[in-house]
Parts: structure tokens; C-alpha cells; sequence
């Protein structure tokens, strides 16, 4: 048995059904990501596994036990949201102290220097919420909902109020800290890039239901249906009658990312049954760092080609023609 089971989950507010017979099971130890667009269901499933809403119909299981109408409080679960939720007239010690005081716990002052360690607070233990930045904020709610040790974390778009390179910061150290104690935790998020870096596994939400479920190489590199595909990565996607026109290939929906298409070099040898060909013209092209994107145009039809940004490489211009190579077995076909 999983150490978190959730059997045919279903939820509606009024007329609305947010969750449709939704299953799936997490190991302990285990980070899973909900990802999804907005209005999903993601943060209701959250919601839910905490006992914060009520299911209409179905069941949760954790560590062997019957949860489904079992309080809040006695779920064993912490609970990070976007907001921090801190108390503002208290100070950081004293927040992260609440939850033992709640347990009626003595003697934890090691406990809590040990946790404010772990989340680099050293020094700030007298200081109120406001004399915080965001960061510092948010790594106080995390304090708070691990120094309990619950047998789940739970964090909701947790990270999503930050700025970029602190948001980035703070999640390889959130990741490092949940290795260390080996707390199964469960994220909600909206954003790719933070899914596919921190999870063990990821699950796409479309609509109420699981649309795909794997380990971030297998949801970014073989998504499983149209919303994958438009959803996940960057994919050129095309109409089936362009697909058969640039590609020779037959199919609903033909997808490929801009990091799998390659120009030909001059002199070099390829296995050319590996690969679908074709001639286009560059419209533009921006260099973003380490990638050049060109956009390239063939038939009227406009798509993506990444290449690596090495400084041994051609820098084509617009309005050259340049003949492009398609890996057979990176093509997606619906």
C-alpha cells in the first residue's frame, strides 16, 4: 500500500465538478508536483487532502489509515500557502514555536534552533514578519510547517509570490531540506520549470482530472495527448495536412520541440533514415543567453528551431535558407 491512496475523489461547488473520480497513490518520502492551468482543480485537491474541503464522494489513506473524515488537525499534515500566513505580532521564534506549543511539546529550544539552522535564519530569531523580506518570510512558514515533523507537507503555488532568482534559491533549498528529512510532500504549482526541477514525479491536471503522471523526463519528453503537448515545453505543433507537407508524415496533430530540430552541417556524416528533412527560411531569430531561437518559415508555416549558443557556431541571418534535420523518434504523433 502507498503511503498516501486517494481513491475516486470527487468535488463540486454548486454546478461545477472541480475533481472527477480522481485516484492517485504517492510513496513515502516521495515530492509530487500538481501542475496545471489555472481553475484545474490542483489547489482544491490540495484543500482536500488536508481536510480544509469536504468530498463529495471517495477516500484517503494515510500511512494505512482511513483519513477521509478525519479533522484538519489530526491529519498529521503541514500546510505552506502563497500568503506565509505568519502571525505579525509574533516574533520568528515564536512562530515556529506555535505549532509545539499547540502539542503541548516541552523542551524543544534545540528543536528549533536545529530548524532555523537548516532554513538560514540564524540571527533573524527576535525579528517580527515586517522587518522580513519575502524570502525570509517564506522560509519562516516552512520552519513552522516542518518543525512538527508531519507525515505530509503541503505547499500551495508556495513560491509563487517571490521574485525569479530568489524563487529559484529558495526552491533547490526547500528540495535539499525535504531529502534530509524525508517528509512526503506534495506542491502545487502553475509554473513548468519549477515542476520538472524539484519533482519526483509530476501530475499534469486538465479540467478535474489526471491527464498524465511520470517522472519530469518522461511528462517532458513523451507527453501522453493534445493537452500534454500544448501545455508542456515550447512544441512546434502542426495541423496534420502541414505536418505532411514539411514532414511526409501522416497525423491529427504532429508535434516537435524547437530543441530537437538541428541544422545540417556541412561535412558532417548523419544516418539519414534517423531523420525527416527539409528546406526553410529564417524570419527572425533572438539570442537569449545560451540559446538561439530562430524562427523559420516554410510553406506559410512558422515554427521554432533552438540551437546552442556556441561561439564556434554559424550565426544565420534572416532570409537564409537553411535545411533542417527532425530526429524520426522526437516527433510526436496524434
Amino acid at each position: 500500500m502507498s503511503f498516501v491512496e486517494i481513491k475516486n475523489f470527487e468535488k463540486s461547488f454548486g454546478d461545477t465538478k472541480v475533481l472527477k473520480n480522481l485516484s492517485l497513490n504517492i510513496e513515502e518520502g516521495e515530492f509530487i508536483t500538481l501542475l496545471g492551468p489555472s481553475g484545474c482543480g490542483k489547489s482544491t485537491l490540495l484543500r482536500c487532502i488536508a481536510g480544509l474541503n469536504s468530498i463529495d464522494n471517495g477516500s484517503i489513506f494515510i500511512d494505512n489509515k482511513d483519513m477521509t473524515n478525519t479533522l484538519p488537525k489530526d491529519r498529521h499534515i503541514g500546510m505552506v500557502f502563497q500568503n506565509y500566513a505568519l502571525f505579525p505580532n509574533m516574533t520568528v521564534w515564536e512562530n515556529i514555536e506555535f505549532g509545539l506549543k499547540m502539542k503541548k511539546e516541552k523542551d524543544y529550544d534545540e528543536k528549533i534552533k536545529s530548524i532555523i539552522d537548516m532554513v538560514e535564519l540564524n540571527g533573524k530569531e527576535n525579528y517580527y514578519p515586517n522587518e522580513l523580506s519575502g524570502g525570509q518570510q517564506q522560509r519562516v512558514a516552512f520552519a513552522r510547517a516542518l518543525i512538527t515533523r508531519p507525515k505530509i507537507l503541503l505547499l500551495d503555488e508556495s513560491l509563487s509570490a517571490l521574485d525569479a532568482k530568489i524563487r529559484k534559491s529558495l526552491r533547490d533549498k526547500l528540495r535539499k531540506i525535504q531529502k534530509q528529512l524525508g517528509i512526503t510532500t506534495i506542491f502545487v504549482t502553475h509554473d513548468q520549470e519549477e515542476a520538472l526541477a524539484v519533482s519526483d514525479r509530476v501530475f499534469v491536471m486538465n479540467k478535474g482530472e489526471i491527464s498524465q503522471f511520470g517522472t519530469p523526463e518522461e511528462i517532458y519528453t513523451n507527453p501522453a495527448n493534445e493537452f500534454m503537448v500544448d501545455f508542456i515545453g515550447n512544441y512546434n505543433i502542426f495541423k496534420g495536412e502541414d505536418a505532411e507537407k514539411i514532414f511526409g508524415i501522416k497525423g491529427k496533430i504532429v508535434a516537435v520541440r524547437p530543441e530537437s530540430i538541428y541544422v545540417r552541417e556541412e561535412g558532417r556524416n548523419y544516418q539519414e533514415e534517423n531523420f525527416c528533412t527539409t528546406k526553410a527560411h529564417i524570419k527572425d531569430f533572438m539570442i537569449t543567453g545560451n540559446i538561439i531561437r530562430y524562427t523559420v518559415v516554410k510553406n506559410n508555416v512558422e515554427f521554432l528551431v533552438d540551437l546552442l549558443n556556441r561561439g564556434e557556431n554559424k550565426l544565420f541571418g534572416k532570409d537564409s535558407e537553411i535545411e533542417l534535420m527532425f530526429m524520426k523518434k522526437e516527433i510526436k504523433i496524434f
